[in-house]
């Protein structure tokens, strides 16, 4: 699943580690996640979108195969 949080990470001036906060994640979760080797849970997406003020699909796409 491709996603594209590090870039609304970054436009809101954040690190990793205040992301992670924000979400009640660790970093590692953070940066996982960012690099796509990580597919979140439906509640993570949900508090993800969420904090963002965006829908699951907004953030998420599945990959195209």
């Amino acid at each position: 699943m491709r996603n594209d949080l590090a870039d609304r990470r970054h436009q809101r001036g954040w690190s990793q580690g205040q992301l992670a906060e924000e979400l009640g994640v660790s970093r590692q979760t953070v940066i996982s996640l960012e690099k796509g080797r990580f597919d979140p849970s439906l509640p993570l997406a949900f508090r993800i979108a969420a904090l963002f003020g965006c829908r699951i699909e907004d953030v998420f796409t599945p990959d195209e195969d």
